[in-house]
């Protein structure tokens, strides 16, 4: 799905991930993220793929948004738990999205 996101400027945190053979409970705790990150003051909506890479963008309002998120405490053990089990290799970028554009048929 793509996200419904407002006019810009807002921000994107691009997180890219390469995952390990071990996932156990990833599935579940990344479906909770998600479920959690809607529930945040500033959360303006997500999508994910995943082939040989995953990629997953979510889309925010402010920095301060973003790094409230990041100091969520449930949000900070599912980091521990990826950096430690989950994932071979990720990288997290943030964006300032200045503008957006697109179609639908």
């Amino acid at each position: 799905m793509i996200a419904k996101t407002p006019q810009p400027p807002y921000y994107a945190v691009i997180f890219t991930t390469l995952l390990s053979d071990n996932l156990e409970g990833y599935a579940e705790t990344a479906k909770r993220m998600e479920e959690l990150a809607q529930e945040q003051p500033g959360y303006l909506g997500i999508e994910s793929a995943r082939a040989d890479v995953g990629i997953t963008v979510s889309y925010w309002e402010t920095l301060d948004a973003i790094s409230a998120w990041k100091n969520n405490v449930e949000h900070t053990e599912a980091r521990e738990k990826g950096r430690t089990q989950w994932y071979k290799k990720y990288v997290l970028r943030i964006s300032k999205v200045e503008r957006a554009y697109g179609f639908e048929n």
